[in-house]
């Protein structure tokens, strides 16, 4: 199962297209945007009927205006953070700037945690967890998104390199 991996979208909503139109073309069965989008235009962009999104709040995004926003668009909200599964695979999804919230999602030992925040795009395996920050669309010395196959584990980074 391949899927879409995309954090601190910071109301850049043609960038965010861009990612999305690269999500639809390669045929990806989920999206999940680990917070930060900032404004709801970032989440009407990323929803479509055609595939399953997932959000988690972000330190600048309103919560509220979020939650009203992806139960209008079809979005499916974990709030702060939240565990799914998709295929075979647990997946924790955070933004990643409650440490609590980190850590009781690592404590669950899911077989992906997925995170945003710190704009630095990220990879890495500590104990049956693989970590994977996508990086950001904005304020990051490239914008970085993710496509990755549950499957396989094989992860493929996708950058926009211009407005």
């Amino acid at each position: 199962m391949l899927i879409g991996l995309i954090s601190d979208t910071h109301n850049e909503v043609a960038r965010t297209y861009r990612a999305l139109r690269t999500f639809q073309n390669l045929g990806v069965k989920a999206i999940l945007h680990c917070g930060d989008l900032t404004r709801p235009q970032v989440a009407q962009t990323l929803i479509t009927k055609e595939i399953p999104t997932y959000f988690v709040y972000g330190n600048n995004d309103d919560s509220d205006e979020l939650e009203y926003n992806l139960k209008l668009f079809g979005g499916i909200d974990l709030k702060y953070s939240g565990i799914i599964t998709l295929g075979d695979k647990r997946i924790g999804m955070a933004h990643g700037d409650r440490p609590a919230h980190m850590q009781k999602l690592a404590a669950a030992e899911p077989d992906y945690l997925f995170f945003g925040h710190s704009h630095k795009a990220t990879d890495f395996q500590q104990g049956p967890t693989r970590f994977i920050n996508p990086g950001a669309l904005l304020r990051a010395p490239k914008w970085t998104y993710v496509t990755l196959d549950l499957a396989t584990g094989e992860i493929q980074w996708h950058e926009i390199k211009e407005d």
